[in-house]
């Protein structure tokens, strides 16, 4: 347990409560003197970005630790014809006003100008700029709290300006951004740890699908050569298929009082939320009497990002867009089991090489090569007992990310927790 101070006031502010005795409250303008932001030089001219050198910050750039580099660069004519670009030096702390990275804060190790959505404080004597970098960071949902707008919440400079934070001596505030160092740097490096648990037991996953998908469950079937390369070995009583004699194209179009459907590389074919601004950042258009039906059981493919990944076997019945691939199965199989394997990570490279580049950032599956990637074909009995294995298996590393997934959150909500006691005075560190 942690010390407190022999006595405490009301701060006046709600979301600080209750400060020691002898701290004071300050506004944010009355304890930094050099508050400010930038701007935007004109996009695509290459006068005030090519060949730059001056550093230019963007929220992006924050990462609530150091800011060490930017992004991108701009030239000495920029800073010459837009009177509200300056430089700020090393030192100062940055706080992001508005967009995605709303709230997230950075500590200068550099000098560097900045966009319109940055603000930056300038430190004045008696402040510890660590000590308010953890602030802001402790009080950053109270602050975003405060914000206006819609989608797109802001927070002006001048509410910042006129913030009311506390304000003890110096000497405390090393002491207190000295012990948040350190006991921030431990649950960082907790999370971390943790955070390696899930990747290695995602990676588990993949490595559990594509075992059983390719060589079964028995380890002592006899084995002979897939004559594929990229597959290497299956049991022997096992046949090699092309999807063309497994699959047939369907395109019928879809009644307009089907669920809304998606082919993503994370999960394969989704449910779509229309009315979750956050699930439609993909164009939805007004008209979908051309969008496509896709059945239960069906095998959906995004024919641009195949060879990211993007397709598997719907466990919904919908529409999806005409520019997607539907097929239905001609031969018997277990749909679960297809779908187990066509995602693994073997069959990604197939669908990778059965793609072209037809322009920037775009790639176009070819459907005729397509139909020639081999796929490993055991009978349908043993199909069932392997879905029922990764059935039971996903479901015990799920347990175990759900697991590390949670003691992250309580680890991130304790360094919160510890971080506005510290910042506040509700316990004593110096």
């Amino acid at each position: 347990m942690f010390e407190k101070y022999d006595a405490y006031k009301d701060s006046g502010v709600e979301w600080i409560g209750n400060i020691p005795a002898k701290w004071s409250l300050k506004k944010i303008s009355h304890i930094f003197r050099n508050i400010g932001s930038g701007t935007t030089p004109l996009s695509g001219s290459d006068i005030y970005y090519k060949n730059g050198y001056i550093n230019w910050l963007q929220t992006g750039d924050l990462n609530d630790g150091y800011i060490d580099e930017t992004s991108k660069k701009i030239t000495e004519k920029a800073l010459r014809h837009y009177s509200t670009l300056k430089q700020y030096p090393k030192g100062s702390l940055v706080v992001a006003m508005y967009g995605a990275t709303i709230g997230k804060v950075g500590i200068l190790n550099i000098d560097t100008a900045t966009n319109q959505a940055c603000c930056v404080l300038g430190a004045n004597l008696g402040v510890n700029i660590k000590y308010y970098f953890y602030m802001f960071q402790g009080f950053k949902a109270d602050i975003i709290r405060m914000a206006y707008g819609g989608g797109q919440p802001n927070i002006s400079q001048d509410t910042i300006k006129k913030l009311r934070l506390p304000f003890p001596d110096l000497s405390t505030q090393h002491e207190i951004s000295k012990f948040l160092d350190q006991k921030t740097t431990e649950i960082d490096q907790a999370i971390a740890i943790k955070e390696q648990q899930i990747a290695l037991l995602n990676e588990r996953k993949q490595i559990v699908i594509q075992k059983a998908v390719t060589q079964g469950l028995d380890p002592n079937v006899p084995m002979k050569d897939s004559g594929v390369e990229w597959i290497g070995q299956m049991p022997e009583h096992w046949d090699i298929e092309r999807l063309g004699t497994m699959l047939e194209p369907v395109s019928k179009k879809g009644n307009l009082d089907k669920s809304l459907l998606s082919i993503t590389r994370e999960k394969g074919v989704i449910l779509r939320d229309v009315e979750d601004d956050s699930e439609n950042h993909n164009f939805i258009p007004d008209d979908l009497s051309n969008y496509k039906l896709i059945e239960k059981g069906q095998f959906g493919m995004n024919k641009m990002k195949a060879w990211q990944g993007s397709y598997g076997v719907s466990p919904y019945t919908g529409i999806v867009s005409p520019a997607y691939y539907v097929f239905k199965f001609i031969k018997p199989i277990h749909p679960e089991f297809f779908h187990w394997a066509i995602r693994s990570k073997l069959y990604v490279s197939f669908f990778g090489s059965a793609s072209d580049g037809v322009r920037i950032g775009q790639w176009d599956l070819s459907k005729d090569r397509m139909k020639k990637i081999p796929f490993i074909y055991p009978s349908l009995a043993e199909q069932e007992k392997i879905v029922e294995y990764l059935e039971i298996q996903m479901s015990l590393i799920a347990k175990g990310i759900q697991l590390y997934t949670v003691e992250i959150i309580k680890l991130k909500e304790y360094k919160t927790t510890l971080i506005n006691d510290a910042v506040t005075g509700k316990i004593k560190v110096a």
